[in-house]
């Protein structure tokens, strides 16, 4: 053993932090034991029982974060003296001993997260350049106007930003190829127009010039104004600073307050001066409630005699009309208008269902599901979520609310728990083995295991809880086939195929029993979003534009959306169910996502790459944090969120299938 790093242990050699650290990692204890001088081991004191300190540094972190395969010490310490562990069949060990799926080698994508997965690949020869997907092609062939890449990335959105606003710029920068020779300040480009829009609007000149010369943002998304970060569109003036610099904070006030663009204010507040709103009954009052003084003097004598629908108050600029709340004044000035909440704030106003009333609105709740005291949110009934994660050899579940987590699932050492799908009815988990290339399942009240069939792989599996079958995707087959969850092996395959023909490598697959549809990725050459009958009659494109590699989805059916996460394009996308409302989130942390799921307000993910599974608000993408990180690549992750007793409300009028196999002799296919 390395003296400085490494003790001594029965079976070989551990890092010297885990002597003494309250976990037992020898087989027979030594680890633990006390000294030779009676002494019983004691932590260090500096970081605690539960630390260990980087060495010579004032750093602590926790036990398990030694010889997790990351750095976590500045000088990487903590990974120095780390027992070598093998990966597993079908696996390809990378530089850092991470282990990744074989097939990812030299896909384009450092999955390793050094490189080493991709520098193994002969390079591309000079004069070329390497797409995202993996070709090379002539660097004369960038921003050429076509596609030559696959995935389009030798067409990014700044190919010809310089050249276009070449001719406006501002004082202060370079033209041509010349370099930025000061700091600009938040200014509007001569070229740009001021639209009454914070989307729009906040685009000025100096924004639009760092993303070319600093950094590149998707469309849904602006740059910062230090060139360090893009921040989504929907989170510019949302009260809370994105961009490490505030920027994405800066001029919200002033943002529309320009000649004939009054300031965004209700219909029942007075706009000030400095872009600020003041409620209108203070307004002409005889004291300066505005900062700038505006709601007083002028015409603030003039009595009210206007026939307002609701009320008139006075105003520097004469009498005025205004409206109570849920109201907005009509183009007439006189006249109130019913603002309809749900149709304008859409989901901002009720998690679930809205209904909109003469000057209000009020949320509702689906089946299983309470409303909050903020007559807003809804939250499940009954027992407590709980997240079901395969990590290695084994399925944790994790309670969402408790942080509860135990072991309900452990099969061999030797093999992978890869993608995961769970039947609530009967109780049961289902994961691919791709060890011996079948679909096994374990009772979680009995605890029986079985083999479903054989002869098979996948990188994903779908339980349909309704109709009683399982479903999969083969992408190298370009397949997605189905078998009953009933079936038992007995040494010959029986299983049918859906859906086959042109799939381009079919991957993520979730499925929606009570409408008999089901919802899949393809990572092709062209990737897209698909939807179809379960009986595989029927399908479309749901999805085909601004795609890279959706490698997880999830369905969230209380708000009718289905989300995935973009392995290539590091983002967080949703759209509704026929396709619309496409909403895209670039998040940096998204760099490996394998599964998905939605509960209540989060979006749960499992990382590769980081050995972590993740969470995030839903609807902005903020709030992130980490809920689990292992000794082991997290794969499939679902979570089992509605109970028996509702089941048995939503069962009566659903797909054929439910009810005696839909009268067929084996399998029964459900057809919306």
């Amino acid at each position: 053993c390395a003296a400085s790093r490494q003790a001594a242990c029965v079976s070989g050699c551990i890092p010297v932090p885990w002597l003494c650290d309250g976990e037992q990692q020898c087989p027979d204890g030594t680890d633990e034991q006390c000294g030779q001088a009676g002494e019983c081991c004691a932590p260090p004191s500096v970081c605690g029982t539960k630390k260990v300190q980087c060495p010579g540094t004032h750093h602590c972190i926790p036990h398990w974060e030694l010889c997790d395969r990351h750095q976590d010490c500045e000088d990487g310490w903590d990974e120095e003296g780390c027992p070598q562990q093998p990966c597993l069949p079908g696996q390809w060990q990378c530089r850092n001993r991470v282990c990744i799926m074989a097939e990812w080698k030299c896909n384009g994508i450092d999955d390793c997260g050094d490189s080493s997965d991709e520098d193994v690949c002969a390079p591309c020869t000079p004069g070329m350049v390497r797409c995202d997907e993996g070709k090379c092609i002539l660097e004369s062939l960038m921003c050429d106007d076509k596609d030559d890449c696959l995935d389009g990335t030798d067409e990014p959105s700044t190919c010809g930003k310089l050249h276009t606003a070449a001719a406006c710029c501002p004082s202060g920068w370079g033209q041509g190829e010349g370099s930025p020779r000061a700091v600009l300040p938040h200014v509007t480009l001569c070229c740009i127009p001021t639209v009454c829009s914070a989307r729009v609007d906040v685009r000025s000149g100096d924004l639009y010039w760092l993303a070319f010369l600093h950094l590149s943002c998707s469309r849904t998304h602006v740059p910062c104004r230090d060139g360090t970060g893009c921040v989504a569109q929907e989170y510019l003036c949302d009260g809370e600073k994105d961009c490490a610099d505030g920027s994405d904070e800066d001029g919200c006030s002033q943002l529309c307050n320009t000649p004939g663009h009054p300031a965004p204010c209700q219909s029942n507040e007075y706009p000030c001066g400095l872009g600020s709103c003041l409620n209108a009954s203070l307004v002409c009052n005889g004291r300066q409630d505005c900062a700038d003084g505006s709601d007083e003097g002028g015409n603030c004598s003039v009595p009210c005699q206007r026939s307002c629908a609701h009320l008139c108050y006075p105003s520097p600029q004469g009498p005025r009309c205004w409206c109570g709340p849920g109201y907005r004044l009509a183009a007439n000035g006189l006249s109130c208008m019913d603002i309809d909440e749900c149709t304008e704030w859409g989901k901002g106003a009720c998690s679930h269902t809205c209904l909109n009333a003469p000057g209000s609105y009020s949320c509702g709740c689906l089946p299983g599901y309470l409303l909050e005291p903020d007559g807003h949110t809804c939250k499940l009934t009954g027992p407590e979520p709980k997240l079901l994660v395969a990590v290695q050899s084994e399925v944790l579940s994790f309670g969402l609310r408790s942080g509860h987590e135990e072991v309900v699932l452990a099969t061999d050492k030797d093999r992978v728990v890869f993608s995961l799908d769970y039947d609530l009815v009967e109780r049961k988990i289902f994961w691919m083995d791709l060890a011996t290339e079948s679909i096994r399942w374990q009772d979680l009240n009995s605890g029986k295991k079985g083999t479903l069939v054989k002869g098979v792989r996948s990188d994903c599996i779908a339980v349909d809880w309704l109709g009683r079958n399982l479903y999969w995707t083969d992408g190298v087959a370009g397949q997605v086939l189905a078998t009953r969850l009933g079936a038992a092996w007995q040494g010959i395959p029986e299983y049918t195929v859906v859906i086959d023909g042109d799939l381009d490598q079919p991957h993520s697959l979730v499925l929606q029993p009570l409408a008999g549809l089901m919802y899949w990725s393809e990572v092709g050459s062209h990737s897209r979003l698909m939807e179809a009958s379960m009986d595989g009659s029927w399908r479309h494109v749901l999805l085909a534009q601004g795609l890279g590699w959706p490698t997880a989805l999830a369905l969230d059916l209380p708000t009718q959306r289905i989300f995935w996460l973009d392995e290539k394009l590091g983002s967080v996308g949703s759209a509704r169910l026929d396709g619309s409302s496409v909403k895209v989130l670039k998040l940096h942390w998204i760099r490996s996502p394998f599964a998905a799921a939605v509960c209540e307000g989060q979006l749960y993910w499992s990382e590769r790459k980081t050995w972590s599974v993740q969470q995030v608000d839903k609807a902005s993408g903020k709030n992130r944090s980490v809920l689990l990180k292992r000794h082991g690549q997290p794969h499939g992750l679902q979570v089992p969120a509605w109970e028996p007793q509702t089941l048995l409300a939503v069962l009566a009028g659903t797909n054929g299938c439910a009810k005696s196999n839909g009268g067929c002799a084996q399998l029964c296919l459900p057809n919306p």
